[in-house]
């Protein structure tokens, strides 16, 4: 039998199809349009997503029997806003997670509503990218549109609404909708009466191997599947990550250095910090994640080798990078403010300590370090609540980077471990997919039989000690430009 894994992300959809034992027969990438209609908006039209799954899934079924397709798991780009009228139409596009817009909806839940206030009732504190402060941007600005509301969903869950017509999520995904309970897995009444919505808009809550329903007859025609084909409730881009890597259970962690760049650590128990710098979400494997994400992690090198550079050759440009641990240049990655865990859409990117010496190589290292440097800051405050950690999986376009890879594992001072199937987030929706279809009992059980580690990265003494005297120095510069990023805005 096949299992489908899908991956809305960002820029494309990535379609896997996979043997039970994780093997990858078939693989489509699908891109659609990113729309940026003012300043710090980003948004996407949800039918531009279902044009490229359907016309990616006929793809990847070309050469095999689509009946031997059993299941299908659907993960995708987590906290965007999809919103439907009462005949089931798309209102207005979909925001997404990286969209700025909502700062003063942000600052309202957490200074008015109060950040304890919202701790209590979902174990998170708001966040620009966050559903519910979109839903009231649209409330106040968007009356009209708000009032049509009947149904609101996340990216990935629109795709398997448009494939099973059951309304549906899962609770990791969920979790980043600043909505949900997060300890006691149900939706938050008190945050839905805050948005001013009923508690009847939102999806009914799964886990994420539950199967939701079988895809709907007359696209089971379409595809060629049989009527009992199974689709799961699925997982938001991360968690799904984590699963195929193999980060399941207690004390795993993995490393996406993407478009984002977070650092994922799974528990069997509920944990969350003080401060609220970590996001506290439930896992795909049924427990629980803290997370800390970046909103610019590989995008920093692909903005700094293209706008800049005007260059593809990445290689190339790491390839006389030696003196690691001894760059004068340190660089603040946030191009499109920040995330976990300064909770800032001011903060701005920033190269200091420039001199006449500094040169075109010390500031492509630079970018690398400072998105490592910056992966660091969420590992520090995981490492407060007295979780220990020895190795981190990593994935990602730029996990691609021997270099990168190197800077990570020291300025962590992790061993880091590499896959051997690098779609995390498809082969994560696969493995979900198998479970619901009952090839494996357990999450657990079925990443622990389909993920195998390729190679590891060990540190180095010598420079885990270097890094870690730049990684102090590095703590002091957003402190020392905060003000003025509140001034330039």
């Amino acid at each position: 039998m096949y299992y489908i894994g899908i991956d809305l992300g960002t820029s494309a959809v990535k379609l896997l199809m996979t043997l039970k034992d994780g093997t990858i027969v078939g693989s489509v990438t699908k891109e659609y349009p990113l729309y940026f209609p003012h300043p710090g908006w980003s948004e996407q039209k949800p039918e531009d997503w279902v044009d490229a799954v359907w016309k990616g899934l006929k793809e990847l079924l070309k050469g095999f029997d689509a009946g031997e397709v059993a299941g299908i798991g659907v993960g995708g780009q987590m906290h965007g806003l999809v919103v439907l009228d009462e005949e089931d139409r798309v209102i207005r596009p979909a925001i997404l997670w990286n969209d700025g817009r909502t700062q003063k909806e942000t600052d309202y839940l957490n200074q008015v509503i109060g950040k304890d206030v919202l701790s209590e009732e979902t174990a998170n504190i708001a966040f620009a990218g966050f559903t519910a402060p979109k839903i009231l941007w649209m409330k106040e600005n968007e009356p009209e549109n708000f009032a049509k509301i009947r149904k609101i969903m996340l990216p990935k869950d629109y795709i398997a609404y448009r494939l099973t017509g059951v309304f549906s999520t899962d609770y990791s995904d969920a979790s980043g909708m600043l909505l949900l309970d997060v300890r006691q897995k149900k939706w938050s009444r008190k945050m839905c009466e805050i948005c001013g919505i009923d508690e009847a808009v939102l999806p009914k809550l799964y886990e994420s191997d539950a199967v939701t329903g079988p895809v709907k007859p007359e696209l089971a025609r379409e595809f060629g599947f049989t009527d009992c084909v199974k689709v799961c409730a699925g997982a938001g881009d991360n968690a799904a990550a984590a699963v195929g890597t193999g980060v399941v259970g207690e004390g795993g962690c993995n490393i996406s250095l993407g478009t984002s760049g977070t650092v994922f650590i799974s528990s069997k128990e509920f944990k969350v910090d003080e401060n609220n710098a970590l996001h506290s979400f439930d896992h795909a494997d049924g427990g629980f994640h803290l997370m800390g994400c970046m909103l610019s992690a590989a995008s920093c090198n692909k903005w700094w080798m293209e706008e800049i550079l005007k260059t593809d050759q990445y290689a190339k440009e790491q390839e006389s990078i030696s003196k690691l641990g001894e760059n004068h240049i340190f660089f603040l990655p946030y191009l499109m403010g920040e995330r976990s865990p300064h909770n800032n859409p001011d903060a701005r990117g920033t190269f200091i300590g420039l001199s006449m010496d500094s040169t075109r190589e010390d500031m492509t290292q630079a970018v690398l370090e400072g998105v490592a440097f910056g992966l660091r800051d969420s590992v520090e405050i995981a490492r407060s609540l007295g979780i220990s950690l020895t190795k981190t999986r990593i994935c990602g376009g730029g996990a691609k980077s021997p270099l990168w890879r190197k800077i990570v594992c020291n300025v962590l001072n992790l061993e880091v471990e590499r896959v051997a199937s690098e779609e995390g987030p498809g082969l994560g929706a696969a493995i979900l997919a198998m479970v619901a279809c009952g090839e494996y009992s357990s999450v657990e059980e079925a990443a622990k039989a389909v993920v195998k580690v390729k190679d590891s990265e060990k540190p180095d003494p010598r420079l885990v000690s270097k890094y870690e005297e730049k990684y102090q120095q590095f703590k002091m510069i957003y402190p020392a430009c905060k003000p003025i990023f509140d001034k330039i805005k």
